[in-house]
């Protein structure tokens, strides 16, 4: 969320306007850097040191804008001034209260959430960044207040390689074979993603194909490993672990297809990434996908791995349906620019502020 704030105030500065982004301090947190207490104390920094602070340049400002969903709970009863938030999912919030969508909560997990859902109920508009979301707020919030779709941007450190230099970053990963196709993964191990299920649809066709299968982001998780040894799948597959935006876009840019089957997302960002840089798209039909993804790719019911694996070989072979999903993703990504963002934000914005303040606004941001 750090990588949103930043291009948010860069965006709203060049429209003319004052921005101050505020984030936690790390004082605390900083004695115990690289122990298991670290989170713990962070959250002093987090939830006793910022909130004083955010309280003070709040009355300095004409809006404040909470650039993560998560972090709601800033929001004071007795307001200074509007709050503005942007809501990326309710995944958790959803899980708290023990709905499915793969994100459970301990007991104080359900606490926190709880906390995050009475601090967006307090806020003065939410920007969704789906309908998908913007159906989960308007379900649970129930305010009064301005909820709207408001897409993201494109982030503007991932660009498309020209095919020399991404032969050049991709020569870096371990045990990657640059004669071989390969499939391509990014995100965590979080089981919403579904990385098991990728792991299923890649040995449906491990036998027909010489192709490899990567991990972008997060390691695969013990019981992902135990599968993929089940599977007879550990020498084909390969995990970068966490990677520059130039190794991603090379990623992208080389795969033969982009795979996605995730069950809950309050986006789906690798989407369109993976569109900006000329890979197809193979995902799930689960919203948002359709929304983000336009007619850019191909979709499947998350249940359907014998199709994902059917599609993942049409792929392979028609150049014509290659090309064509790839035209498509191209024309779908020219509706996340950062202009459009901006105008869409200060509109909101305006919604908020009263009319005496709508000439000039500032904005503070509490940022993740």
């Amino acid at each position: 969320m750090l990588g949103f704030a930043a291009m948010l105030e860069q965006g709203l500065r060049c429209s003319g306007h004052e921005v101050k982004t505020l984030s936690p301090p790390n004082i605390v947190g900083k004695i115990a850097e690289g122990s298991r207490l670290h989170k713990w104390l962070a959250y002093v920094d987090k939830l006793v040191l910022l909130p004083p602070l955010l309280w003070r340049k709040a009355g300095q400002a004409d809006i404040v804008h909470v650039c993560d969903h998560s972090n709601a709970l800033y929001i004071p009863r007795m307001k200074r001034k509007p709050y503005v938030v942007t809501c990326h999912d309710l995944l958790a919030v959803r899980g708290g209260m023990g709905e499915q969508t793969d994100c459970p909560a301990s007991g104080l997990g359900k606490w926190l959430q709880r906390w995050i859902l009475a601090g967006l109920k307090r806020a003065d508009g939410i920007a969704c960044v789906s309908k998908t979301t913007l159906h989960d707020a308007k379900r649970l919030v129930r305010g009064q207040h301005p909820v709207e779709v408001l897409p993201l941007a494109l982030r503007q450190d991932l660009q498309p390689l020209p095919d020399s230099e991404q032969r050049e970053q991709l020569r870096r990963v371990a045990g990657l074979d640059l004669d071989k196709p390969f499939i391509l993964h990014v995100g965590s191990s979080q089981r919403r993603k579904n990385r098991e299920g990728i792991l299923r649809i890649f040995a449906k066709i491990a036998g027909k194909t010489n192709a490899q299968l990567v991990f972008a982001g997060k390691p695969l998780s013990t019981t992902q490993r135990e599968l993929a040894h089940v599977l007879n799948l550990e020498d084909r597959i390969i995990e970068t672990g966490e990677i520059t935006n130039k190794l991603l876009a090379a990623l992208y840019g080389k795969a033969l297809v982009f795979l996605f089957p995730s069950r809950f997302e309050g986006f789906g960002w690798p989407i369109v990434e993976a569109q900006l840089c000329g890979c197809p798209v193979l995902c799930s039909d689960r919203d948002p996908f359709p929304e983000v993804a336009g007619d850019g790719a191909l979709m499947r019911n998350v249940e359907d791995e014998i199709g994902f694996a059917e599609d993942i070989m049409r792929l392979a072979s028609d150049k014509q349906l290659r090309a064509s999903l790839i035209d498509k993703g191209f024309e779908n990504v020219r509706h996340y620019s950062v202009e459009a963002m901006i105008s869409r934000y200060v509109a909101l914005y305006d919604q908020v502020l009263k009319p005496q303040q709508k000439p000039n606004p500032a904005t503070v941001q509490a940022a993740a």
